[in-house]
């Protein structure tokens, strides 16, 4: 995981909201063994917005080591599409923002509401080129998240048969497009011209 692009990516996540003070109202929870975790479709990200546009996010409470932090980004995103569908945002839905930089770029973002309250967002940042992802919490909820975590491992885990997926990624340290994919039993990436649809993007 590149770590000159991780405070990018969550300064950018804090300009989407203009982020303010949230109340300090963290609540004590028993384990998540049973957490109803609920994806945000593409087409309510603009509700999540809204709904949790006063959070303070952080990335911490989410470092302890699970199952999913062993295993390599490729299958990891062929685990979430089989658990949730498709993601919430890959960079089709951010890239032609007029306020997008392309040093923000993902591969995909899968974004969460656990148990209708607690706001988690899963980002990678780096493609098939790290292990490991970027997580977005609420600084009101960091006690609860190594549970959470647990929880959203678990149920990533349990598929034995993976669904396939096909994304485009920009890699603003190769300055290069790659095409990442799960398809016919195989995981693979492989660097690739500019898609058409992104020719008139400006890459600085």
């Amino acid at each position: 995981m590149s770590l000159i692009r991780i405070p990018v990516i969550i300064a950018f996540l804090a300009g989407i909201w203009l982020l303010c003070a949230e109340p300090a109202n963290a609540q004590t929870t028993n384990a998540f063994s049973e957490a109803d975790i609920v994806k945000v479709e593409s087409v309510s990200a603009a509700e999540f917005q809204r709904r949790f546009r006063g959070t303070r996010w952080t990335g911490q409470g989410m470092q302890g080591i699970t199952d999913i932090d062993r295993i390599p980004s490729m299958e990891l995103r062929a685990r979430f599409q089989t658990v949730f569908g498709d993601p919430t945002r890959t960079l089709d839905d951010l890239i032609f923002q007029s306020n997008f930089r392309m040093a923000e770029a993902i591969q995909y973002e899968y974004w969460f509401v656990i148990d209708d309250q607690y706001p988690l967002m899963i980002l990678d940042i780096d493609g098939p080129f790290a292990r490991g992802l970027v997580y977005a919490v609420s600084v009101s909820y960091i006690d609860l998240m190594p549970q959470i975590k647990r929880a959203l491992s678990a149920k990533l885990m349990e598929p034995n048969r993976l669904e396939e997926y096909n994304d485009i990624f920009y890699s603003p340290e190769r300055q290069a497009w790659f095409e990442i994919k799960y398809e016919d039993g195989e995981f693979g990436y492989q660097e690739v011209p500019r898609p058409e649809r992104f020719r008139r993007v400006n890459l600085n």
